[in-house]
């Protein structure tokens, strides 16, 4: 019977599982920092592949450690970056650019335009988010866009669709209102 908890944590600088028994006393855990990628100033990325990889080594070797097995889990907890974005290819499921993180200021002027035109209220009326992860989709859309692969982009707000804008937070339902990218 599984008795144990796993816990992952895909932060902003780092990745980490941490394993819990019955009692929720910390049995194990393993912890594996990734690379910052600092294009230009105030720009900040993630290479998502890497996040992936990190995340299966974390959770294997908390694992090892314990001289567990992924069957002596009975649940995995997992929380993340929630307004970091990314765009991936719908066919092979590989990302099309590195991920956007939350601290990323090169969509400011796009947050500021939306707000100026009136579109800022709209989403902070309907999510809890900072209007600049808005941005960031249609930056790295924008980046598919270059390089004509607009047709096999999915998008991800990671973490909570509903609270990055993509659907409400209200409903399990797309929001047109909030749509601000040209249709597929």
């Amino acid at each position: 019977m599984a008795e144990f908890v796993a816990a992952v944590d895909q932060g902003t600088t780092s990745t980490r599982c941490m394993i819990f028994d019955h009692d929720g006393a910390e049995v194990g855990r393993h912890q594996l920092e990734h690379e910052q990628i600092l294009p230009k100033a105030g720009w900040v990325e993630h290479n998502p592949v890497e996040i992936w990889e990190r995340t299966a080594s974390v959770i294997m070797s908390a694992l090892n450690k314990t001289k567990l097995s992924a069957t002596d889990l009975a649940a995995l907890g997992i929380t993340n970056q929630r307004e970091t974005a990314l765009v991936w290819n719908k066919r092979t499921g590989r990302p099309c650019h590195n991920a956007i993180v939350w601290q990323d200021t090169r969509t400011d002027r796009i947050a500021s335009a939306l707000d100026r035109d009136g579109r800022g209220d709209v989403i902070r009326r309907h999510v809890p988010l900072r209007e600049s992860v808005v941005g960031d989709l249609e930056f790295v859309y924008g980046a598919v866009v270059e390089n004509e692969r607009t047709t096999t982009g999915h998008f991800l707000a990671a973490a909570r669709i509903g609270e990055n804008g993509l659907i409400t937070g209200y409903q399990v339902a797309f929001d047109p209102e909030l749509s601000l990218l040209p249709d597929a």
